[in-house]
């Protein structure tokens, strides 16, 4: 049995890294084709491009690991079914868990390293890469002039070179217009012949210019009010080009907001913990405030002016009238009148004014109220939501990897016969079904259509029902008996009065 359980699991590795392998250099290529033009002719450092990939390698190992173990297994198991040898075994009394317990204990590992990776080591890099990459797009391009082409890439110039002999520094026939000054005052330089200097640092240019002259127009001064025109023609004319916005320049500042996707797992606990109590304490003031708006003596404030002591005498209800009185006039008028005015009976009319305006005043306050804290508890909610969908995702995805290698297993005894392109469709099919599945419950749990954990486990459990039912495809050998289509039909057939097959 040791040796057979060896033998197995010498038949996973290979396939479990040649896979793996192969699906992170394709997912590094689309990210190269895709990204590669927005990094190149920006001058970026090698080392920080190659940083750049390395800290994108971590989304991609998540997504090849789970379908690198799915492989290995239908590659595994399915050499065993394809040798006979599978056969060998069950004519040997082994049974199916005993010959694939040591691969689900192998899944395990790879589940908790991938449990650790997904929670500790993938925000760290999704951090750091989001602000690379805004690091990188912050960088203009190069500074980079092209004969017969206006270059606008200096703030404040715009540049015209005739002729520029390649590999060297030296400008022919410069047009140069200068917009430092605004565009009322812009000046317009020409020189016959140029040369650039660059500056060790990178961040300046000085150009050189000879045999030129100068157009720009002068402010106003105390002794001249009218507009003037000057004309300067010069031998030697230089010019010092900041190039500071070309230069690369890392972000040092470590303090900056995670979103849920760069936040360790214990933060967002900490973060939906923190977030709850604030929901329920605002949720809990806004109760106390209700009731204490409720109450009778919060219901109108008396105006100011109202004499210290002074009682609102209820109106007296029908039930309180006296039975011998006659319902006429003014009285019979007034036991009928609405509730809401009860509290104002007996104040001047002034007086009932302001007490009115004063209640309503106050309402549309404590309606002000409730509307901030509607929205403050629905935006925290929403966040809450969102941290626990992503605290699933990275513990369904792990968990992705002992359920790939439970459906691999009799997967690939039940295929038997078939090859490298048998194998891998069937695995990209599953693992697409899967991916997309989780993607979709992500998006309606982010919306509140789903609980959280229902949207990131229903992938889960679907493999899972689809896995019992292979195993118990292989263990009963199913495939050895009639189509189970064919026997519901043999057992329908009584039932619909057409007899039996013979």
């Amino acid at each position: 049995m040791k040796r057979l359980h060896w033998i197995i699991l010498q038949r996973l590795p290979g396939p479990f890294f040649g896979w793996l392998g192969t699906l992170m250099f394709l997912l590094l290529m689309q990210f190269l084709i895709r990204w590669l033009p927005e990094i190149a002719g920006k001058g970026i450092p090698i080392p920080v491009i190659i940083e750049l990939i390395v800290y994108n390698l971590a989304y991609m190992l998540v997504l090849a690991v789970p379908m690198s173990v799915l492989l290995a297994a239908l590659m595994a198991y399915g050499g065993l079914a394809e040798s006979q040898y599978y056969a060998v075994i069950k004519s040997t009394g082994i049974s199916f868990g005993q010959l694939v317990w040591p691969s689900l204990l192998v899944a395990v590992v790879i589940m908790g390293g991938m449990t650790y990776f997904n929670n500790v080591m993938l925000p760290e890099a999704n951090h750091r890469a989001r602000y690379l990459w805004q690091d990188i797009r912050s960088k203009r391009p190069g500074f980079e002039l092209q004969a017969g082409v206006f270059y606008t890439g200096v703030d404040g110039y715009s540049i015209l070179v005739r002729d520029r002999p390649a590999g060297t520094n030296t400008l022919k026939d410069v047009t140069i217009y200068d917009y430092t000054d605004g565009r009322r005052r812009q000046a317009v330089i020409k020189a016959e012949r140029g040369r650039l200097q660059p500056d060790s640092t990178g961040t300046s240019l000085t150009l050189i210019l000879q045999d030129g002259e100068m157009h720009r127009p002068l402010p106003p001064t105390a002794r001249h009010q009218e507009p003037r025109y000057e004309r300067m023609t010069f031998t030697r004319h230089t010019l010092r080009l900041d190039l500071s916005d070309f230069v690369f320049r890392r972000s040092t500042d470590d303090n900056r907001s995670r979103s849920d996707r760069t936040m360790r797992t214990t933060t967002m606990i900490q973060r939906v913990d923190s977030l709850r109590a604030d929901v329920q304490e605002q949720e809990q003031t806004l109760r106390e405030n209700v009731r204490r708006v409720l109450q009778t003596e919060d219901l109108i404030n008396p105006p100011e002016g109202l004499p210290e002591g002074r009682d609102i005498d209820p109106m007296p209800t029908p039930a309180q009238t006296p039975a011998s009185a006659p319902p006429s006039g003014r009285a019979a008028a007034d036991t009928t009148a609405p509730t809401r005015y009860v509290a104002l009976q007996g104040l001047s009319r002034e007086n009932q004014q302001r007490a009115v305006r004063s209640a309503v005043q106050n309402a549309r306050s404590f309606q002000s109220k409730i509307r901030n804290v509607k929205r403050t508890v629905s935006w925290k909610s929403k966040r809450i939501t969102q941290y626990q969908v992503e605290i699933y995702k990275k513990f369904s995805i792990a968990v992705a990897c002992l359920v790939f290698m439970f459906i691999g297993a009799p997967l690939g005894l039940s295929i038997r016969r078939g090859g490298l392109a048998t194998i891998g469709g069937v695995a990209l099919g599953i693992f697409m079904f899967y991916w997309v599945t989780l993607v979709q419950g992500e998006k309606l749990a982010d919306r509140g259509l789903l609980p959280p954990w229902v949207g990131m486990w229903i992938a889960n459990a679907v493999m899972i029902l689809a896995g019992i039912w292979l195993v118990v495809y292989v263990v009963l050998d199913l495939r050895a008996t009639p189509p189970l289509r064919r026997r519901l039909w043999n057992w329908m057939r009584p039932l619909l009065g057409l007899g039996t097959e013979e």
